[in-house]
């Protein structure tokens, strides 16, 4: 069994007991108390002079890596984030694998105006119900953890209740996948869910077989300026950034390097 699989197996448990907790039903009521979702799509098409726009992450852990950042503040961060440049933010908000917490998305959507995905593992309808109450704009589906025609119903869910979608592969049959399905915002994880090991070529590989019209995200694994100028060669119009930005000494600085905000030396 691999991470993923794992990952999938323990969600299923978790949903199973938030629906015991809070019916689907004052999700629903809490969600249309809220202002209609901001465009996650849009915000990531980039216009000139804007090269690619960056999604930055709030992530205080990963599995592969452990606590990134013991002093986490998840709404200084998306001010900063905000501040330097940032197209739109992800909230990590699974707890028993990233240290996230739902209410860490509750709390950005308070301070900050930009698009929201939330990050997570996404499997049941509930869970984008739950996702819209909390403020975000928009969710993540992998292919990988769902079957096609489940995918399908999901993005027919998300788009019913007012959520965009990132549709996530990571192999040249998930994209097929996506691609079948009219995915509008595909992004490529150059981190195998399975292994957790991480490889830009994923995205050089697989950004060329995406035919005009999605919005191409590349995700992970980007660290300094140069590894986003390859992603942008190939065709990325956005990437998704985490581990670098938290991690960074200066972390404005570091936005504005992977949005390629700055001129190169």
């Amino acid at each position: 069994m691999g991470v993923l699989d794992t990952i999938v197996r323990d969600k299923r448990a978790e949903v199973l007991g938030k629906k015991g907790e809070v019916s689907r039903s004052e999700l629903e009521a809490r969600a249309k108390h809220l202002a209609p979702a901001r465009d996650f799509r849009a915000a990531l098409a980039p216009e000139p002079p804007a090269r690619v726009r960056l999604i930055a992450e709030i992530k205080k852990g990963s599995p592969s890596r452990g606590v990134l950042a013991e002093s986490f503040d998840p709404v200084a961060l998306a001010r900063t984030y905000e501040a330097s440049g940032a197209a739109a933010l992800s909230v990590l908000t699974d707890e028993r694998y990233f240290h996230g917490r739902p209410e860490h998305l509750e709390a950005v959507r308070a301070v900050v105006a930009l698009p929201l995905l939330r990050k997570d593992f996404i499997l049941d309808e509930y869970q984008l119900w739950e996702s819209r109450a909390l403020g975000a704009d928009a969710a993540l589906l992998i292919v990988a953890a769902l079957e096609p025609p489940h995918l399908r119903d999901l993005l027919q869910a998300a788009k019913g209740i007012g959520l965009g979608a990132l549709v996530e592969v990571h192999t040249g049959r998930e994209l097929d996948v996506a691609l079948s399905l009219d995915a509008s915002l595909v992004g490529i994880n150059n981190r195998d869910l399975q292994t957790l090991q991480t490889r830009l070529e994923t995205s050089l590989e697989l950004i060329p077989r995406v035919p005009p019209g999605p919005v191409v995200v590349s995700e992970s694994g980007f660290f300094t300026r140069a590894d986003v100028e390859r992603v942008v060669a190939a065709g990325a119009h956005a990437v998704l950034v985490g581990e670098a930005l938290v991690t960074a000494a200066d972390v404005a600085a570091k936005v504005r390097e992977l949005a390629l905000l700055e001129t190169s030396a």
